[in-house]
């Protein structure tokens, strides 16, 4: 359920990481292999004439005034990258410095997550991060935000206000909050300081000898946060890990590579790739001291992408682990990025991955529109003509992304957790309950009877239908999805994700199959001495 609950918000967020970070080769990746044919140069000009004539005439006769940015920017050049894949894409100034920003994986300003207010669409900070500027000042969640510096915000879409608070590191900037059952407005001096978007949100023991880790993209710091974080937790001590890439749209081919290969043995191919101008391409893995002694399993779904799969795939396909969840979505092209004037961008695909095995990733789109590519129901995505083995000889597809060794499908929300999640129901209580209160809770606190008793009658008065058997059947739902809620402004939003890895129902079964991911890596063991036997 906890996926689902995500699946309501992550759409739109994957889209744009997609578009901004999926798969990407690098700064204009030099080419290795001869050159393509070109187009006939009486060709290209006698098009590119036809384009002069066209935009000439909408410029100089079109009912409003066109500027270069939406003519050109905005249109002519998308356009034409839409007609090609729905990978390939033009950044403009502003998009080409996000981009960046995510690739380096830090910015400066006050370190918060803030979004428009579901009734009103006023910025309305959702989280701070632990230990940030905003943390250490009070903000909390659910505070409105009113006046950056003097500005009134009402008016302005969140990305303004939040290029408002960003700034260099060091600067001073004042913000204005109206919280909920406080009746004066509150004000906070803060500081601007970096704030490092990490790619890994957690990394934890889940159970004694069981670590969990959380890999959200794959940017410039991955693999030495990875590195870290298992430095942190003693690897040579683990006895098995849940690797999580669920929602994870990708990002940099190369940090895919390290992910994936410190757990394979030195030398074995991680992903190929190639390409109509670019020979073929095997990236081959560094392995580790402590990478092939425990059992993994892989958790996956169909928003797991680019980089993500590489890793998911060659994992699978060398049965260094178990992948457990839904088929992956498939994205197995390579975007090379060359910077252009005016600190524009293209982001252009080169090439196709191919997983050890040989299978493509690439999930077919040339017979629906990209609006079904992303959104639509997906049909069977094994591609019969692209059957490979595994390591141990297991048959794996491609064609279609990563097909799990064992499907995990989440209950369906039932009727009431739909209309509570609707309604931003935990969110709104807990902004309300901390209202004019302490931000504080005991250690390990869980909702007690009369905390639920108060949600009830705060759901009755927010219109909300329900049977008081609906409230029964949904008690232990409520109370957890309460409790996270709770410890992102009593403790942290690194508790409250926690604490929902401690309660997702997949990650138990994950905990669950660890005996089979166990099974693969005694096989792959024994196969690898038989061959190293073999060679002598």
């Amino acid at each position: 359920m906890a996926s689902q609950r995500r699946a309501l918000f992550v759409v739109p967020i994957f889209i744009l990481a997609c578009a901004l970070g999926g798969g990407l080769l690098g700064s204009g990746a030099q080419r290795t292999g001869t050159p393509a044919p070109s187009t006939s140069d009486e060709d290209i000009n006698s098009s590119l004439n036809s384009f002069g004539q066209v935009y000439d005439l909408v410029e100089g006769n079109y009912a409003d005034k066109i500027s270069p940015d939406k003519g050109i920017y905005k249109g002519a050049i998308p356009g034409m990258l839409r007609t090609l894949d729905p990978h390939s894409n033009f950044f403009d100034p502003k998009d080409f410095a996000s981009m960046r920003e995510e690739q380096h994986g830090r910015y400066y300003g006050v370190g918060m997550q803030i979004g428009p207010q579901p009734r009103t669409a006023k910025t309305m900070v959702i989280a701070p991060f632990g230990g940030s500027p905003a943390y250490k000042a009070g903000i909390r969640p659910g505070d409105i935000i009113t006046v950056v510096n003097d500005k009134r915000v009402d008016n302005m879409t969140t990305q303004e206000v939040a290029d408002l608070l960003k700034g260099p590191r060091g600067t001073n900037v004042q913000i204005i909050v109206q919280r909920d059952g406080v009746e004066k407005p509150i004000t906070f001096n803060i500081v601007r300081d970096e704030i490092p978007r990490y790619s890994i949100d957690s990394a934890f023991w889940v159970k004694p000898g069981i670590g969990y880790i959380n890999i959200n993209q794959f940017t410039e710091t991955t693999s030495q946060e990875l590195e870290a974080d298992l430095k942190k937790l003693g690897e040579s001590n683990i006895q098995g890990l849940v690797l999580d890439l669920r929602n994870n749209p990708g990002g940099l081919l190369q940090e895919g590579v390290a992910v994936g290969g410190r757990w394979l043995q030195r030398g074995q191919v991680v992903v190929s790739h190639k390409g109509r101008a670019y020979s073929e391409k095997p990236y081959l893995a560094h392995g580790s001291e402590f990478g092939l002694k425990y059992p993994i399993v892989v958790l996956v779904d169909r928003y797991t992408a680019s980089a993500a799969e590489i890793v998911s795939g060659a994992l699978q396909d060398h049965d260094r682990a178990w992948v457990l969840g839904d088929t992956t979505f498939g994205k197995g092209l390579v975007q090379t990025v060359y910077p252009l004037s005016d600190n524009t961008g293209l982001a252009l695909t080169t090439q196709h991955y191919y997983t050890p095995s040989g299978r493509l990733i690439q999930r077919d789109y040339s017979k629906m529109s990209f609006l079904d590519y992303y959104y639509g129901r997906r049909a069977e995505a094994k591609d019969p003509n692209d059957v490979k083995q595994t390591d141990l000889g297991r048959v794996v597809y491609g064609g279609g992304g990563i097909t799990p060794d064992e499907k995990f499908t989440d209950p369906k929300l039932n009727p009431f957790q739909i209309a509570v999640l609707r309604k931003n129901g935990f969110f709104n209580f807990t902004a309300q309950y901390f209202g004019s209160r302490e931000a504080k809770l005991p250690k390990g606190w869980t909702p007690n009877e009369e905390i639920l008793n108060q949600y009830h009658d705060f759901l009755m008065k927010q219109n909300l239908t329900f049977s008081e058997a609906d409230w029964t059947a949904n008690h232990d739902w409520v109370r957890n999805l309460l409790q996270q809620e709770m410890y992102k402004t009593a403790f942290s939003l690194e508790d409250s994700r926690k604490l929902q890895v401690v309660q997702d129902p997949e990650v138990a079964k994950a905990l669950e199959a660890l005996p089979k991911a166990s099974d693969l890596l005694a096989k792959m063991k024994s196969h690898s001495e038989i061959i190293r036997a073999s060679s002598k």
